[in-house]
């Protein structure tokens, strides 16, 4: 996408299209975070997954990694392991970002090992995800683990690259925003991922699409 403005309207466009508007609600969302290691992009779908609870019954008695060290990754492997027959989690440090509960929660998980200190520095197979090769970021210790599964929560990036000259963002990239969703140009709201917030959740996003509306409906009556 893209925005130019004129005199009387904002001009997006999208996929070839041009659209002229008033008021515009950015609701782009954010994408999960890649590790940017060899054979990742080759097994998505195949084996490489960011979502456990989405692809998690796919793996019923298989071996599985998980990726991470914050909340999603603690709790997506504490769900995968109602379905894997064994989950490794792999973080590049000792300390976790996740709550303290949560870990301790895994840790107390007889399916779950752990794997710390350690980053992922490739991924293998044939047709679908059979190894994982990593790395202890100590020791410098190279090794490699079977399975059938690598689930990865490295965190997220918003899909706000096309707004940076446009709008008013974070050092992360999230779109800046009032009480109102208001962005740092009038007519211009945001809502969901995309805006920087303390609850990333779909029932946030949800509330937030409603705000923007209404805020957008508000602002075109002064016209």
């Amino acid at each position: 996408p893209s925005f130019k403005l004129s005199s009387v309207a904002y001009h997006v466009k999208c996929s070839g299209i041009s659209y002229e508007a008033k008021s515009v609600i950015i609701a782009t969302g954010a994408r999960s975070k890649r590790l940017g290691v060899e054979g990742e992009n080759k097994f998505i779908g195949r084996g490489v997954s960011y979502c456990g609870t989405c692809d998690g019954p796919l793996f019923r008695d298989k071996e599985v990694v998980v990726v991470g060290g914050g909340d999603r990754a603690i709790e997506d492997a504490i769900f995968l392991a109602s379905y894997a027959r064994k989950v490794t989690l792999i973080h590049r440090r000792q300390e976790f970002r996740a709550a303290k509960i949560l870990v301790e929660r895994a840790r107390q998980n007889p399916k779950i090992n752990f794997l710390l200190d350690a980053i992922v520095e490739k991924i293998s197979g044939k047709e679908k995800v059979e190894v994982i090769s990593t790395k202890n970021t100590k020791s410098g210790l190279e090794s490699s683990i079977s399975c059938h599964g690598v689930f990865i929560f490295v965190g997220v990036v918003p899909e706000t690259q096309f707004l940076k000259n446009t709008l008013q963002l974070d050092d992360t990239g999230y779109i800046i925003t009032d009480q109102n969703l208001k962005s740092s140009k009038d007519g211009i709201f945001a809502c969901g991922d995309c805006r920087k917030k303390n609850l990333y959740q779909v029932v946030t996003a949800c509330g937030d699409g409603a705000l923007a509306a209404d805020s957008a409906y508000k602002y075109l009556m002064e016209f």
